[in-house]
């Protein structure tokens, strides 16, 4: 290199420098940042910059839900409060020291994982092929590379079992946030002798991010020859004394007459199927009554959980597989959802309502002038009909005389 050019190099790069800046650093760095919905979260993006001059930072966003910025000499921070699901998008930190620009992209990614996990039926019998479901609620995103339903026998898979398929539903919700639930079923092997847990496991993976909800499954044991035995006999025993013979009172079980296990009946094995309530509407006087049923056996209930407005505004009637909700003026009522849940089991059944056009009640003293009107206009209408079929006749003169 010549003299003079090796002179002049390190005056022209100290001429440059202090337009010259480092990279962007953004915290959190990863290019996807995860926030629960209702959770807060802060973005901070910096930029180093040579010589007096301070560097421009700034967020800036791909959409309407920016979030709240502040921007100082080098520095800026968003902060994305009590997140919704339209605070997912895009956010871009956009940094200039001198002549240099930088950004740096983000991609917030708002999701939806409560705790609320259910089973039907909520325990298993061992030694019998059974059918389980597992439902996960309320989540987003539900798409399967993300939310994963899984039976576990202690920490590791329960083998054997097989799939019978994967649902996912919309929940109604009163926000504009769509959320769902997902359900995955199972048909069960043979299951060992208790005590014996299996646990409904839920995992949704995002970017740097994993987290898992269990639901326990108790296992108990099934019945054995001899306690059906005597479960038939009891339950024949109690039948034959609580049903009146022709002759008069039911007869005392004798040696004779009791029920052999050759000639009992079996007792019939619950369903392993998961159970669902229903909705059924019917009109009333002035309203509308709605009826949430589940015909599942014993030792379950449905509870009403939702209305349009206040779920307290409503008369309501609760017993046990059975619960009435009453709607008055159904011909006026608010457009929304109903639901109902069984318990246990956490399934729901939902009804969307649209009110239908109606008018207000006439007064009293409205109707009495509308009636006296229309007298009035009869009365009227009557007197010119009555005028109009009369004969018409002309002026008459005197009598002509006799001739």
């Amino acid at each position: 290199m010549e003299p003079g050019l090796a002179f002049l190099l390190p005056l022209f790069m100290g001429l440059l420098q202090p337009g010259r800046g480092g990279r962007l650093e953004v915290e959190p760095p990863e290019p996807v940042v995860a926030v629960a919905v209702g959770e807060s979260r802060q973005l901070t993006c910096r930029l180093p910059c040579a010589g007096p001059r301070a560097a421009s930072v700034q967020w800036r966003g791909l959409d309407t839900s920016l979030g709240a910025v502040q921007s100082g000499a080098g520095s800026s921070v968003l902060s994305v409060r009590n997140a919704s699901l339209s605070s997912a998008g895009t956010r871009v930190c956009v940094g200039s020291c001198g002549s240099l620009t930088y950004q740096h992209t983000v991609r917030l990614l708002v999701f939806a994982f409560p705790n609320q996990l259910t089973v039907s039926p909520v325990d298993l019998v061992a030694g019998r092929d059974q059918e389980l479901a597992c439902t996960a609620h309320n989540i987003t995103p539900a798409s399967p590379d993300v939310l994963s339903l899984s039976l576990l026998l202690g920490d590791q898979e329960l083998e054997g079992v097989q799939e019978l398929g994967l649902e996912e539903d919309e929940e109604p919700q009163e926000g504009e946030d769509p959320l769902f639930q997902v359900t995955k079923r199972w048909l069960l092997p043979p299951l060992g002798t208790p005590p014996l847990t299996l646990h409904c496991q839920a995992t949704m993976r995002l970017p740097g991010l994993e987290l898992s909800h269990r639901k326990p499954i108790p296992v108990r044991h099934s019945l054995t020859s001899q306690e059906t035995r005597v479960t038939t006999s009891l339950e024949a025993i109690l039948e034959q004394n609580s049903t009146p013979s022709p002759g008069g009172p039911g007869n005392s079980p004798t040696p004779g007459n009791s029920p052999t296990p050759g000639n009992s009946p079996t007792p019939g094995n619950s369903s392993t199927r998961p159970c669902h309530p229903e909705i059924h509407q019917s009109p009333t006087p002035g309203g509308l009554e709605l009826l949430c049923e589940a015909a599942c056996g014993p030792g379950i209930a449905v509870h009403w959980t939702r209305a349009p407005g206040d779920l307290a505004a409503y008369k309501k009637r609760e017993d046990g597989a059975q619960a009435w909700l009453s709607v008055l003026w159904a011909g006026c009522n608010p457009e929304g959802w109903f639901q109902c849940r069984l318990d246990p089991g956490g399934h729901t059944a939902s009804l969307y309502l649209l009110p239908e056009t109606c008018s207000p009640p006439m007064s009293e003293a409205l109707w009495m002038g509308s009636l006296v009107l229309g007298l009035l206009l009869l009365t009227v209408l009557t007197y010119r009909l009555w005028k109009c079929c009369q004969p018409a006749r002309g002026p008459q003169g005197p009598p002509a005389p006799l001739k």
